[in-house]
């Protein structure tokens, strides 16, 4: 078929062009002349020729690939152009279509399920008005063969049942509008009556040739799809059972009965459902021999029909209780599939299939009342008891040399595996109670106190995992196993590290119970302190000290210097990675944060001055890579530490514990952490000295005094001016965002004291002065800086509004500003420029060069709104719009009065999707609104909708 290319430019839509154009589409190896064939063929099946060349296409002489292009087309003209195509000739058409449909009956099997999906959609444009019999019509012309020629028996009802599959999957598919559908699937379901006994005649012929049967399951699928009645389908849904014994028609017949009873509006048809759960016990001797045989398709399907029964009707058949051995039956038969021998995920993924029923039945049980819920209890709890036990085998780990072999795949899907079984425990412990955490105790008992037997670090893991599910998420302070179970935590063998990890996180899990009890604590700390030194128990170990000092803090004075003094090690030796360093950091604010306050500078000096000194160190080196990760390390580790140190913080819990504790009285003294921030600071300057323009090593030495700020508050206050100070020559060096929000903080605590006025005042006219001169050269470089300079100006406008009288400052400019940063792409900087002027424009009164900039401007301020309203900025920022113009309006209502007058009278604005009457209605609601926030948002976003030609559309709700 070498021929010369198609071009974009070529219009005449000929068989011969549609070929070259195949061709080139199939075989050309270069991509971009197969884009200009695929955009190309897509033009030609839109043309009106295409309802002529379609059947040109589909002559038994063309190759595969010509014909299905030729029944895509002639499905796309039937789908998309049906009106194209006069009344007179559907009869033709419908003919024609038939015919073809009986010539590909024997294949290509695409062509023909192509043909049967055009079809299918013919049928859908003439039922019920023009040809309400379509469907009798046509099963009895495929039938019989009359008045069609070129497929013999076989062939001709493959083919019924292909166009039977596909039918009810083009109505799903077709876009038709709510009140068609609802008539069309109506019409549609009420053919079932007549193809349901055709389908279970063919299921049932000894002669069925298996293609048959599996077609006809695949058209019970499709049609149970349209919500028809299950009552009616009981026959052949019965049928299909039977066909679970062979295993060519296996893998669809599970997906026929699984599809089928999960339907929604199933569970109406409760008899039915009742008599299916014989037929699905009757599967349990097919399901214990593919189980003895290891074949996992078989045993995985039968499982999904199984918990598709139950999970999806647990409730219909838990109400039917003269049938409750039935279900009972099945409940333990599914619990057999949760327990399914073999290790998840290498040997049986079925198992995980199962733990949604387990929920499911809970809910159900706990859903009815009086003597049923009785009754349902004294059945299930014992059986809810052997999934606990079913749960925690199935969590065992394997070997270690087993695991070890495992991929990195295979292990990611174990753990995922692990945290559903642990969720479903912790669900399960609201039934069974405190009773369940009783017997995992017992047990564990029993592995770690009998000298007569070893048990496998499995067997104890598991049951500690068991424990940490359940302590994890529920309150466990009422347990009277809990002080047995710290008991006995020293006594495991730790020999591996999953059993080990494991250990740290059950500890973890019992943080809030270890603060009521602080007596446990000694013999439980030095557990976790050694594990400290393991690197491979990094993460579980840091992140047991760290809950045990976030929840006990208060409690663990006697046991302070220990851990200090084994963190510091673990720091100092770097056993850790980063994350888990600063974690450790975090972990002893908590505690430094609780002891005495005599105790807290020397504990905190004596906890930094090795950080200190290698940070000396490293400022009298030359600026490398591996010095710069070392600073920023350090850095990390000052503003973890600061982030939880906070000495004002009251304890929480009981008031036993407040009285314990009073808050101290206000001392003359400066805070622990102001006096080290001091000495630090020197430190601080020569470290920036040396790398003012890296950005990595400024954002985070700002981290360090912005985590100090938040914690500290008012406290901060002696170190106002110097950090001032500091944040001006990072600016003034290499302007980051870091530095705008640091101000931001600053100004948000210290602008309304008078004593610190003044070196804020300097500092925001510096930063207002550097950033302006960005916004002369590329501000689009630097959205986070705009959006934190916006942030900023809002910041002190809403804080201390005063700092605007500045001679300093340019108001006139940060409007411009202001005015270029609504262009902006980035949703936060044009948000935080809403913010901006929501704020200025309510100082127009009391700031006269605010008054001024909007009487000569602000009609620039509302030209850049209506812009972003009607469609120039993302819709979910329009309440932000809204805002600025509600403040217009109550702010400066006479100005706003003309000038929304002036610039709704231009051509095409703000949308050339809106009318002038819709313009004139917008300006009149909004001008009416200066006190109703949600009004002025619902007209705003109204109007916003009329500009992008959403409003009334499907897409009007998504934001």
């Amino acid at each position: 078929m070498e021929s010369s290319p198609i071009h974009a430019a070529d219009a005449e839509f000929t068989v011969e062009a549609v070929e070259r154009a195949l061709h080139q589409l199939f075989y050309d190896p270069d991509m971009a002349q197969k884009n200009v064939a695929q955009k190309w063929l897509t033009q030609a099946q839109m043309s009106p020729q295409a309802w002529h060349f379609c059947w040109a296409l589909l002559s038994q002489d063309k190759v595969p690939e010509v014909q299905f292009f030729g029944a895509s087309t002639l499905h796309a003209k039937i789908s998309r152009n049906w009106s194209d195509l006069p009344t007179e000739q559907h009869v033709s058409l419908r003919t024609q279509l038939i015919t073809q449909v009986c010539q590909f009956a024997s294949g290509p099997k695409m062509v023909l399920t192509r043909l049967c999906v055009a079809l299918a959609s013919l049928v859908l444009h003439t039922m019920p008005d023009t040809w309400p019999t379509a469907v009798l019509d046509l099963l009895q012309a495929f039938q019989t063969g009359q008045g069609i020629a070129g497929a013999d028996g076989r062939a001709r009802c493959l083919a019924m049942l292909e166009l039977l599959a596909v039918l009810p999957e083009e109505f799903q598919n077709s876009r038709v509008p709510a009140a068609r559908r609802t008539q069309l699937r109506t019409t549609l379901a009420g053919q079932w009556s007549a193809v349901c006994p055709l389908l279970q005649q063919l299921l049932r012929q000894a002669d069925s040739p298996t293609q048959v049967r599996m077609r006809v399951l695949q058209c019970l699928a499709s049609w149970m799809a349209l919500d028809v009645s299950l009552g009616d389908s009981e026959g052949l849904l019965q049928d299909s059972f039977s066909m679970l014994s062979d295993p060519e028609l296996f893998d669809t017949a599970v997906e026929t009965i699984v599809s089928t009873i999960s339907q929604p509006d199933s569970h109406r048809f409760a008899d039915t459902l009742v008599k299916l759960v014989p037929l699905v016990l009757g599967l349990q001797d097919q399901l214990r021999k593919a189980v003895e045989t290891a074949d996992i398709e078989t045993s995985h399907g039968i499982c999904r029909i199984a918990v598709a029964l139950g999970d999806t009707h647990c409730r219909t058949l838990l109400e039917h209780v003269d049938q409750w051995h039935g279900f009972q039956a099945l409940v333990n038969m599914i619990l057999f599939c949760t327990g399914i021998p073999g290790q998840y995920p290498v040997d049986e993924t079925t198992s995980s299939l199962t733990l949604t029923f387990w929920y499911t039945l809970q809910d159900d049980i706990l859903s009815f009342e009086g003597d049923r819920q009785a009754l349902y209890l004294q059945v299930y709890r014992p059986l809810y008891f052997q999934l606990v036990d079913v749960l925690l085998h199935k969590s065992h780990f394997p070997s270690d040399e087993g695991y070890a072999s495992w991929s990195s795949d295979d292990k990611e899907q174990f753990r995922i595996y692990r945290i559903d079984i642990s969720d479903t425990l912790m669900y399960v412990y609201d039934l069974l109670g405190p009773e369940m955490l009783r017997s995992l105790y017992d047990r564990l008992g029993r592995f770690l106190t009998d000298t007569g037997r070893t048990a496998a670090w499995q067997d104890i893991e598991a049951l500690l995992f068991g424990f940490q599910s359940i302590a994890e998420t529920v309150d466990v302070s009422d347990s009277d196993v809990i002080p047995g179970l710290i008991g006995l935590i020293p006594l495991i063998n730790v020999t591996n590290v999953e059993l080990a990890d494991t250990v740290m996180f059950t500890i973890g899990s019992l943080g809030e119970w270890l603060a009521d009890h602080p007596l446990m604590l000694g013999g439980i700390l030095p557990v976790v302190l050694q594990a400290l030194s393991n690197p491979d128990l990094s993460v579980s170990s840091v992140s047991a000290l760290k809950r045990i000092c976030r929840e006990c803090r208060y409690n663990l004075q006697p046991h302070a210097d220990n851990i200090l003094a084994a963190t510091q090690d673990v720091l100092v030796k770097q056993i850790h990675k980063s994350t888990q360093c600063m974690w450790l950091m975090q972990a002893l604010g908590f505690l430094i944060s609780a002891l005495p306050g005599e105790q807290i500078l020397g504990k905190l000096l004596s906890l930094l001055s090795p950080h200190l000194k290698q940070l000396e160190n490293l400022t009298k080196e030359m600026p490398s890579p591996s010095n710069k990760s070392t600073i920023v390390h350090i850095l990390g580790l000052f503003s973890s530490l600061f982030t939880t140190l906070d000495t004002n913080a009251e304890p929480q819990g009981s008031e036993d514990m407040a009285v314990a504790r009073p808050a101290a009285p206000p001392h003359p003294d400066p805070h622990p952490v102001v006096v080290v921030l001091q000495q630090f600071f020197p430190l601080i300057q020569a470290v920036l000295s040396k790398w003012l323009t890296d950005s990595e090593v400024v954002e985070a030495a700002c981290a360090i005094f912005d985590k100090s700020l938040k914690t500290l508050l008012s406290s901060f206050a002696p170190l106002v001016s110097q950090l001032s100070e500091l944040v001006g020559q990072m600016y003034g060096a290499i302007p980051q965002a870091a530095a705008l929000e640091l101000t931001r903080q600053l100004v948000h605590i210290f602008s309304g004291e008078k004593e610190h006025f003044a070196p804020i005042k300097r500092l925001l006219e510096l930063l207002s002065s550097i950033t302006l001169s960005i916004f002369q050269q590329e501000p689009r470089d630097h959205p986070d800086i705009v959006d934190s300079f916006m942030r900023l100006h809002a910041q002190v406008l809403k804080r201390k509004a005063e700092l605007y009288l500045s001679e300093s400052l340019d108001i006139k400019a940060l409007f411009y500003c202001g005015i270029l940063s609504f262009k902006f792409p980035e949703k936060p900087t044009v948000k935080s420029t809403c913010l901006f002027f929501t704020e200025l424009v309510s100082h127009c009164e009391d700031i006269p060069a605010v008054g001024e900039v909007l009487q000569e401007d602000g009609k620039l301020l509302l030209q850049a709104l209506l812009e972003g309203i009607g469609g120039q900025a993302p819709r979910s920022l329009m309440e932000y719009f809204a805002e600025v113009l509600l403040g217009m309006n109550r702010h400066c209502h006479s100005l706003i009065s003309a000038w929304m007058q002036e610039v709704l009278l231009i051509p095409n604005f703000p949308s050339a999707q809106v009318s002038m009457e819709q313009k004139q209605t917008f300006n009149q609601q909004v001008l009416r609104e200066q006190t109703n926030k949600r009004r002025v948002r619902d007209i705003v976003r109204d109007f916003s909708l009329q500009c992008r030609g959403l409003h009334g559309t499907e897409y009007a709700g998504d934001y």
